[in-house]
């Protein structure tokens, strides 16, 4: 097509989120050629990301690129990228453990991975964290199989399970599962608990900053006294959380904890950082599960356990269901996804931004 470059990728949901998938050999080497050509393929910077294959919302502007890997406990290599949707901006200093769920499949249907005859495991390097995850996905005769009866909250309908085990991710970003040694801190007038069990999450008890912890997404974020107060203790957390100025990062997340009200372990509401999300993302699941179980951290006087012989269960409450995550001794988790094949082609962009000849 004259004055546009094709770039072959997959359009996948993974989890609750959604985004284009690629393989590392079809987008240039260059990191700042790639960013641009990133942006021109979502429409950054627009609210509505109209002029591009965005869905004008952090949860529906994700990128995963895919590789063989040269590890020896892995399969293949994950990068993910979070196109900024108002902003001109590519931002890889986080994981993603929804667009996680779409890789494996991703790797079998690009033919990175072999198939088994009914499951298949593959071994992923998160490349953000240079940390391991396998996957666990129905093959039956050898065939990626996306229909089934697992129910994930935050999407409608079943889909087969995707079940992702975590092994090494404590502090993966942080250098420390307690970035500040402690389960409890103060900053900014308020407690907080700073962790990072794959994810970087500060949890704050919703009381503290004047709510109740159960408010929809869309009022938190009409609240904009309350969305500077946030952000203000983001910026305060990141130092102490090894992350060093946060003001252009997209971690740590911020999380606001509240009693179970819905039959779960805690109730949760997540700044991811400047958007609520409408539910809760895999490895800040993880972090904020994590944080449950440790003496003396804000959520632990909230939390509710469960407690089994596979290890201690928390049912993360957020705003369109739970989350449920099972973790054992040492931090290590596994939880279930789902994921589904959208669209195979190729997107264009412009030929000036990047012309593969």
């Amino acid at each position: 097509m004259s004055g546009q470059t094709a770039i072959p990728c997959c359009a996948m949901r993974g989890g609750t989120s959604k985004g284009l998938v690629f393989r590392a050999e079809d987008l240039p080497a260059d990191e700042g050629v790639r960013a641009r050509v990133l942006l021109a393929a979502f429409g950054s910077p627009d609210v509505r990301q109209i002029d591009g294959m965005g869905g004008a919302h952090p949860l529906t502007s994700k990128v995963a690129i895919v590789s063989r890997s040269t590890h020896r406990d892995a399969d293949i290599d994950y990068l993910f990228l979070q196109v900024v949707v108002d902003e001109a901006r590519v931002d890889a200093s986080q994981n993603c453990g929804n667009m996680l769920a779409a890789v494996g499949p991703f790797a079998i249907e690009a033919g990175l991975v072999p198939a088994g005859e009914a499951l298949t495991n593959v071994r992923i390097r998160m490349v953000n964290t240079d940390s391991l995850a396998t996957a666990t996905i129905e093959t039956p005769g050898g065939v990626v199989n996306y229909e089934g009866d697992a129910r994930i909250d935050g999407v409608p309908g079943t889909a087969a399970p995707i079940w992702i085990a975590f092994s090494d991710v404590a502090g993966a970003t942080c250098g420390a599962l307690l970035p500040s040694g402690k389960a409890l801190d103060r900053i900014g007038g308020v407690d907080v608990t700073m962790i990072d069990n794959g994810m970087p999450v500060v949890l704050l008890r919703a009381g503290d900053v004047g709510k109740t912890g159960y408010e929809t997404p869309q009022d938190l974020e009409a609240d904009e006294a309350l969305k500077r107060r946030i952000e203000a203790l983001r910026r305060e957390a990141g130092p102490v959380m090894n992350l060093g100025d946060v003001s252009a990062k997209n971690i740590p997340k911020m999380c606001l904890v509240a009693p179970p009200r819905a039959g779960g372990s805690i109730s949760t509401r997540n700044f991811i950082p400047h958007r609520v999300h409408e539910a809760i993302g895999v490895l800040g699941a993880v972090s904020v599960a994590t944080a449950c179980g440790l003496p003396g951290s804000v959520p632990a006087g909230l939390a509710s356990i469960k407690r089994s012989a596979e290890g201690a269960v928390v049912d993360v409450e957020h705003p369109t269901g739970f989350f449920s995550v099972r973790l054992a001794d040492g931090g290590a988790a596994a939880l279930m996804r789902t994921a589904r094949l959208l669209m195979r082609g190729e997107v264009y962009i412009p030929r000036r931004i990047w012309s593969r000849a």
